[in-house]
């Protein structure tokens, strides 16, 4: 087997803040992994969040030496060898799981939905993600968000209220929200999600630093909308703990280090009675099409990274007012733009 990848640059639509940071660009790494002459594409999209770049990606990649296999089909041995080269660098781990799995479809000539059992009419319906920005950017946002029925909005700054207050004067849509972290003080995130759920918000998502789970799970007993965890969820081993604090989790391959690791938590999170979302950082089609291949086992969808970009390398699953459409392509059912 050979390991090829290359950073790319993605260009976003808009500036894209979130309460901690603000973004134009984001670069994201794709490989090629090639086999019996099939190639299986793969993603890594790295946040310094999680201690990643695009750099120590490339660096992880370097590093490993998938010869030692005969091929791909040995998806435990391999995995287990890539997961152990190093701590963290979860989203190089996940590009080498997406190729894997995408070589696996192409070989057996089967969509990775099929190969699952799963029912591709059963995809749910994907949030749009509205970032923090000036109120006019944001209710122009909202407006071009028109073909969307769920709006994410990231909060989590001074002016939150004044941000949801703009959009139900342009909307009445289903909203999600997003504080990533950005709410330190638990009684004041207790009178934020009070207000909230006064203009309809179906569910919070991360109110309070990751660190502080005993006031998440004071403020889960003083709120009546669900608590969605993120930051406080890379992989298997955190949900147990969460259990208490949080409704539900929210899913990310490039947090887990990729599908099969995606696949367990879900199970795992439905076996604990707890809702399941499937996110994304800003993503081509490659890691998006991935995270749709499991959508149908789950409850909600965050799976809009590759339509907030200008320049998504690759073609894939598509959303169709909002609904995610999975085509019938095998492995992930993308297609390499600059290849056609």
């Amino acid at each position: 087997m050979k390991v090829n990848f290359q950073e790319s640059i993605l260009n976003l639509l808009h500036t894209f803040t979130i309460s901690r940071s603000s973004k134009d660009v984001e670069p994201c790494v794709i490989v090629e992994l090639e086999h019996d002459g099939i190639i299986g594409y793969g993603e890594a999209a790295p946040s310094e969040r999680y201690g990643e770049t695009a750099e120590t990606v490339m660096n992880f990649l370097r590093n490993i030496n998938l010869q030692q296999f005969d091929e791909p089909f040995q998806l435990d041995a391999i995995l287990t060898y890539v997961n152990n080269l190093a701590p963290g660098n979860t989203s190089a781990k996940a590009a080498i799981d997406i190729s894997l799995h995408d070589w696996i479809g192409k070989k057996l000539n089967i969509p990775l939905w099929k190969l699952w059992g799963l029912n591709k009419e059963k995809t749910p319906l994907t949030s749009f993600t509205i970032g923090i920005d000036s109120l006019d950017v944001i209710e122009k946002k909202v407006r071009e968000a028109e073909p969307y029925p769920i709006l994410k909005i990231k909060v989590g700054v001074a002016n939150d209220e004044e941000i949801i207050k703009t959009i139900r004067k342009v909307t009445n849509k289903v909203i999600r929200v997003d504080a990533n972290e950005g709410w330190k003080i638990k009684e004041l995130a207790r009178d934020k999600i009070l207000w909230l759920e006064e203009q309809g918000v179906e569910f919070i998502e991360q109110p309070m630093p990751a660190s502080h789970l005993d006031d998440t799970a004071w403020l889960r007993g003083q709120v009546h909308i669900p608590i969605i965890a993120d930051e406080s969820v890379v992989s298997l081993h955190d949900i147990p703990k969460l259990y208490g604090a949080f409704d539900g989790i929210n899913i990310k391959l490039m947090k887990c280090t990729g599908l099969r690791e995606a696949m367990r938590m879900i199970h795992t999170a439905k076996a604990a009675n707890m809702k399941v979302m499937l996110g994304c950082m800003i993503e081509s089609s490659v890691a998006i099409s991935a995270a749709v291949q499991l959508s149908p086992m789950v409850d909600y969808a965050d799976l809009d990274g590759n339509i907030l970009i200008s320049n998504d390398p690759f073609s894939g699953v598509k959303v169709v007012n909002g609904k995610l459409v999975l085509n019938d392509l095998p492995g992930l059912g993308v297609l390499n733009k600059m290849k056609q």
